[in-house]
């Protein structure tokens, strides 16, 4: 089975792949479409058994390999707005439309429709392709698969992480960590808010202090700094509490998300939040009633990508021609995760960020054909 990227591109969309949903139909797709090619795929389901991760070796089994990551969950598509299908690709304009084809089956279709490509190349060092679960909901997926590959594989030189960045190498990013305050109050008429205890109220003070911290983080930005903006970010984009409006809310719960400049400690940051909740707001909510209190959840955390000027990455992106001077963006990725296991990784792949979640979601023809030739120098360069 030969594809063409725009042909494989429209088969990836044709899966529904939201993060709520499995992916398996599609890695079944991609295991059979390898299979085709001599690869053999390794499908590694998580412990519900309804997504898996897939990682494939093309080339010998030695040290020095590059690595291909990519995700294959999509965030939803239900903005009314579509002007196609989001789950078929239309081609219209020069460009590409379909839920994902930017973030980032853009990039999954290059690497896959470069795999004949790949065995004909009698690579020295092999490319193994790596997909994940559930990147778009905390990249939950891709550390069991980083735990498997660093025993299963050789060592590799590099790894890269097709997001979208129009081709630009990508050497940093901030990391993103997010947790649930779930606030517990005593619920009374509101005639008789003095002997009740609002969570919603108390949600407020909570949410506004973390909104004053981000001001102090803004204060102290270095002007200097690659990122913008040049702090960590506090955003807080969900809240829910309440019954009625003459009830003294018994519930609240909102989410908060940390971007997170890779100098900070994210850690050391949520110990603040944490004091400011359980000593000075949760001692006052107990004394009116014992059932009161506040709960902090870990929802999801993905470190920061350092820039590594004089890593293996780096060294990759200069032989293969990609000298301009690496970016950073305030977006997280996967690549974070597997520096954190030891492997020098950058971000680069096809379409532009402001694309992504969005309606209409699309991929320029031009930048699908810019990974092309990125592809094809990688595999000259593995087979010299």
């Amino acid at each position: 089975m030969n594809l063409n990227s725009t042909q494989m591109l429209e088969r990836l969309v044709a899966f529904p792949t939201v993060s709520a949903r499995s992916n398996l139909d599609l890695m079944d797709f991609v295991r059979d479409y390898l299979a085709s090619h001599g690869v053999e795929a390794k499908v590694l389901p998580n412990a519900a058994g309804d997504k898996a991760n897939l990682y494939a070796t093309v080339g010998p089994m030695v040290e020095g390999g590059i690595v291909l990551s990519g995700h294959t969950d999509v965030v939803p598509a239900e903005e009314p707005n579509w002007t196609a299908g989001p789950w078929s690709l239309t081609a219209r304009d020069g460009r590409l439309y379909g839920r994902g084809a930017c973030d980032m089956k853009g990039f999954d279709a290059l690497v896959l429709a470069a795999v004949p490509q790949m065995v004909k190349a009698g690579l020295k060092v092999p490319i193994h392709i790596a997909l994940s679960y559930d990147e778009e909901v905390g990249c939950r997926g891709v550390p069991e698969m980083i735990e498997v590959m660093k025993t299963a594989i050789p060592t590799p030189r590099a790894v890269v992480v097709g997001e979208p960045t129009r081709m630009h190498p990508v050497s940093g990013h901030k990391g993103s960590y997010s947790f649930f305050t779930k606030v517990h109050g005593y619920a009374v008429h509101s005639s008789r808010i003095d002997i009740g205890v609002s969570a919603v109220m108390t949600a407020a003070r909570l949410i506004t202090w973390l909104e004053d911290r981000m001001e102090a983080n803004r204060l102290a930005a270095d002007p200097a700094s690659p990122f913008t903006p040049p702090y960590t970010t506090i955003h807080c984009g969900m809240v829910h509490g309440g019954t009625a409006a003459n009830i003294v809310a018994d519930q609240c719960q909102f989410v908060t998300d940390f971007r997170v400049i890779p100098t900070d400690d994210p850690d050391a940051l949520r110990a603040e939040y944490e004091r400011y909740a359980f000593e000075v707001i949760e001692p006052a909510m107990k004394a009116k009633s014992a059932q009161a209190g506040i709960e902090i959840e870990t929802r999801s955390a993905v470190p920061p990508l350092m820039p590594e000027p004089d890593g293996n990455a780096a060294a990759l992106f200069a032989e293969l021609g990609k000298s301009e001077a690496p970016l950073a963006v305030s977006y997280g990725t996967e690549a974070g995760l597997f520096q954190k296991a030891g492997w020098s990784a950058m971000v680069c792949g096809p379409g532009d960020i402001a694309q992504a979640h969005q309606a209409d979601e699309y991929v320029e023809e031009s930048e699908m054909a810019a990974g092309e030739r990125f592809l094809s120098r990688l595999i000259g360069q593995l087979a010299s």
